[in-house]
């Protein structure tokens, strides 16, 4: 049905990664998942009355709070589609990880809200009326909600969206918490034991577990997560395909929300080269990624010695001091100032983020290394952090 609508309503709409078709998909799934939750809130309510069940009841209420989702889900799209402004240069993109983290807390109510009416269900079992129209709307109600999780889930992915994925969460946890209240329906009329509540706390911890779930995976862009490798290593491959970058350090990715991102690196160049052919080849490397990444690129030039006997040595060597401490350092940006007594080895080295030896430690120990051999070799050192 999605799909139909889409071709109807949503021009180009194979363009994931246009803005306006991103909203447009946003917009129409909210529309459809508000549809589709009201008619099945209807459905179940009257299903819980005929059969006298708490769980249903519940249940139905929860597709009534997947509504409010979908309404969520669309204004979030909504607002996040709006054009950048002198307040917000970069969009309001991230409007949709606030909306996916909002359908997130409307879960985890809804789960805390189901426990609370199962435990008084536990202590005060009511008999449970079968009703085969009952059965019948639980049943299609399951069968809409895998549909519902299975669009959701795919759009999810194509769009990279979280709101979208907190949705299709939302969607699968309501196909369990309805199988459940199935099976304690059926149990109850062939077997006579009442498990309704203790359905109901199950279907609840799954509930919330799924809420909880969600909200991590929409807080984490919000508070600003590593890239993808899969996105570092197209942004390394990319400019390191230009004949004369000699390599990159200090990468950043800035997310602004999805197709709003914007890159900044620092790209190792001769220093003997051309400052015009090299600033055209940068120039070059920056509209390159907007086009193939669809973001905003800034490139710096570092210059670096490629001729020089005494650097390209030292350089070498310190490599090595690296590598008998661990394999997972790496360094940029080595140059060397000569003077009368001494002389600097001026570089950045760069360390995970859960390396085991403290910066300030980690600095001490290569300058002793490189001082042990030579006192007059100083080393001036920054400690940088791998993105990824």
């Amino acid at each position: 049905m999605v799909t139909l609508l889409a071709k109807i309503f949503i021009k180009s709409q194979n363009d994931m990664k246009s803005p306006a078709v991103r909203q447009a998909y946003g917009i129409l799934c909210g529309a459809v998942g508000i549809f589709l939750n009201l008619c099945l809130f209807t459905g179940k309510f009257i299903a819980g009355s005929l059969s006298n069940s708490i769980a249903i009841t519940a249940d139905a209420f929860n597709n009534l709070s997947d509504a409010g989702s979908s309404i969520i889900t669309l204004i979030g799209f909504k607002m996040a589609g709006q054009k950048p402004d002198p307040t917000h240069p970069f969009g309001h993109g991230r409007i949709e990880y606030i909306a996916g983290l909002l359908v997130s807390l409307v879960i985890l109510l809804m789960g805390a809200e189901l426990l609370k009416s199962s435990v008084t269900k536990i202590f005060h079992p009511e008999e449970l009326a079968f009703s085969p129209i009952a059965i019948g709307i639980l049943a299609v109600s399951i069968l809409v909600k895998c549909y519902m999780f299975l669009y959701n889930r795919s759009l999810g992915k194509k769009l990279d969206s979280a709101a979208m994925t907190a949705t299709a969460t939302d969607s699968l946890s309501d196909t369990v918490a309805t199988s459940a209240v199935l099976a304690a329906t059926l149990i109850a009329h062939f077997t006579g034991v009442k498990i309704d509540g203790w359905c109901g706390v199950l279907v609840g911890l799954f509930i919330c577990y799924a809420g909880y779930s969600a909200a991590r995976d929409t807080i984490s862009p919000l508070l600003g997560q590593a890239p993808d490798k899969e996105f570092v290593m197209q942004i390394n491959n990319i400019v390191m395909s230009h004949e004369g970058i000699l390599g990159i350090h200090d990468l950043i990715v800035h997310n602004y929300g999805p197709g709003r991102i914007l890159i900044s690196l620092h790209a190792e160049v001769p220093a003997d080269g051309d400052i015009l052919t090299l600033h055209d080849k940068i120039d070059t490397i920056e509209h390159e990624l907007g086009d193939i990444l669809n973001c905003h690129a800034v490139i710096h030039m570092d210059p670096i010695c490629t001729k020089d006997e005494e650097t390209s040595r030292l350089r070498v060597l310190v490599k090595g001091y690296l590598k008998e401490i661990s394999e997972t350092l790496s360094m940029h940006d080595f140059r060397i100032v000569a003077g009368p007594t001494h002389t600097n080895l001026i570089f950045d080295v760069v360390t995970p983020y859960d390396f085991p030896i403290a910066d300030n430690d980690l600095a001490k120990q290569i300058q002793e290394r490189i001082r042990r051999d030579n006192p007059n070799y100083f080393a001036v050192i920054e400690v940088d952090k791998q993105m990824v």
